[in-house]
């Protein structure tokens, strides 16, 4: 839970703890690793919680460092019958994209010549459905700046053009989703099913998951007392809030309003105590049903989440989870912890990817 501070720390005593844990992680194991606290972590500009100096200066995996073999091993004791739930909606939905992405498509190939040959060929926006948001997708919109401060003038735009293998250049690629993929995504699943709990609550969800609505910390918490769930260093956190349930349900009319209207999705609210919340946990990820994760848009005046947990953690955001067989497992097991297993496609220099996520039991 966030702690309490009677008296805010001061720019050199965050640096202090900073390197206090700096030199504390060469000496012990890197699961019991100390950590700050998000009201010890420094400041940047008009931002608090920034974490670029935690990991080290050339650090290009963000909050992925929790997951350590110490954790991940620790997370397989998580497997007990074997069950695998996918987690991924299918690469073609929404047909329509949010955000005026690229719409997928999937061509079949037949090759006749040779009887019974079939080719296909994908083109996606890598975010259009299932996935992570990397590290190179969003950062500090308001001064330039990504991850561990980096300009955004650093990055190439266009055809990265990689043909060699034994010839790679490591700037072009920086902070790429290929980091992310080599390590992969695993460790334990923590699964919170907000649909189920305001849905028993309120005899019905009591928000529309298409519109700009705000999930509270307090509900989030108050799910995770009600589930029996407790939370440990290195988890990576689901969150059933119910576009995908919402979008299956909908008319053909409804699903393509979505697409020419102002984008409004409901997700996490943006705030301190949500800030405190997801650091103060040392969550590896955090992951969702909806387009956004985070309320869409924020409220006039207020950050986009994506900017801390991207451009300040280099936390992965998921999107687009589908989360429906795993709430049907999970109320039938009253399981909601898991091993959970993700890897992103190895695309060098790659900003998002697909998830490619299970949940094992």
């Amino acid at each position: 839970m966030a702690q309490t501070y009677k008296k805010p720390l001061g720019p050199a005593e965050r640096l202090q703890i900073i390197s206090t844990h700096l030199r504390s992680s060469e000496t012990m194991s890197a699961a019991a690793r100390p950590l700050p606290t998000f009201d010890e972590l420094p400041g940047f500009k008009d931002f608090t919680g920034c974490a670029w100096e935690v990991w080290g200066k050339d650090d290009q995996l963000g909050t992925i460092n929790l997951l350590t073999d110490e954790i991940v091993k620790e997370a397989s004791k998580e497997i007990k019958t074997g069950k695998a739930i996918g987690l991924n909606w299918p690469i073609n939905f929404p047909a329509k994209p949010a955000f005026h992405r690229k719409q997928p498509e999937h061509d079949v190939i037949f090759h006749a010549q040779f009887g019974a040959v079939h080719d296909d060929i994908l083109h996606i926006n890598t975010q259009s459905g299932t996935q992570w948001d990397g590290i190179k997708h969003f950062g500090l919109v308001h001064h330039g700046l990504f991850y561990q401060g980096t300009p955004a003038s650093f990055f190439k735009s266009g055809n990265l053009n990689i043909t060699n293998p034994s010839d790679i250049d490591p700037e072009l690629i920086k902070y790429g989703i290929h980091n992310w993929a080599q390590h992969g995504i695993c460790g334990r699943g923590v699964f919170l099913d907000l649909v189920k709990f305001y849905t028993e609550a309120h005899g019905r969800l009591p928000y529309d998951p298409f519109t700009s609505h705000p999930i509270p910390l307090t509900d989030i918490l108050a799910c995770a007392k009600k589930q029996g769930v407790t939370f440990r260093r290195g988890d990576i956190l689901l969150l059933r809030v119910g576009f995908i349930q919402r979008y299956t349900a909908a008319t053909e009319e409804e699903r393509t309003a979505l697409t020419t209207r102002p984008d409004c999705y409901a997700g996490i609210e943006q705030g301190e105590d949500m800030k405190r919340f997801l650091w103060d946990n040392h969550f590896a990820a955090v992951a969702s049903d909806q387009p956004a994760l985070e309320r869409w848009p924020p409220l006039e005046g207020v950050n986009h989440l994506h900017q801390t947990l991207l451009g300040l953690w280099g936390m992965p955001i998921g999107e687009f989870f589908d989360l429906e067989a795993l709430s049907k497992h999970s109320a039938e097991t009253g399981r909601y912890t898991f091993f959970f297993s993700s890897w992103p496609l190895n695309v060098l220099g790659g900003v998002a990817s697909p998830s490619n996520a299970a949940a094992y039991f």
